[in-house]
């Protein structure tokens, strides 16, 4: 059987055109140290239940929440740190704190931040509109101009990684 080199390539191009991937990495890659390492703090300052969720900012004009033992090490990202309580959409483990930079992937300004709305437990911009899915799929967006442009554009991601004490250090 012969096959033209053009018959091959036309299907190839149209599946390589056709796939939209989500961008999440937008937003500029700062630094993001948040220890809740031991039970204790993690019970004051870390997330349980599904939806249940917690802002970390520390800006020279903003320090969020207030009363947080931040230490030199610190850094909460871009725009801060969104810690939320849900499923890890990668491993299907439920009841888990999930980590994003709370700034905003089509604004790309540290100070628009999304926030949770309702009892939907979706992250929205207030300037753009755009939704996103944090508690069960990864950041990803689901309507707003961060999922109907051109190209989609997801939350940025970090690690939140289990300790021996009973808490996380949130990392990227």
């Amino acid at each position: 059987m012969r096959l033209r080199l053009g018959t091959l390539l036309l299907p190839a191009a149209i599946f390589l055109t056709g796939c939209h991937t989500v961008d999440d990495d937008r937003i500029p890659t700062y630094a993001v140290n948040i220890n809740i390492s031991d039970i204790g703090s993690w019970n004051t300052y870390g997330v349980s239940g599904f939806g249940s969720s917690r802002r970390f900012i520390l800006s020279s004009s903003l320090r969020e929440p207030s009363g947080f033992p931040y230490s030199q090490q610190s850094a909460t990202g871009y725009g801060g740190v969104l810690l939320i309580n849900g499923m890890d959409p990668f491993t299907a483990t439920t009841d888990t704190p999930l980590a994003y930079d709370l700034s905003c992937p089509v604004e790309v300004k540290p100070e628009v931040r999304v926030e949770i709305e309702g009892d939907l437990y979706e992250a929205v911009c207030p300037v753009c509109g755009s939704h996103y899915d944090v508690t069960m799929g990864g950041g990803s967006p689901l309507s707003g101009p961060a999922a109907t442009g051109k190209y989609k554009y997801g939350l940025r991601r970090y690690k939140c990684l289990p300790t021996a004490n009973g808490g996380y250090i949130i990392t990227n």
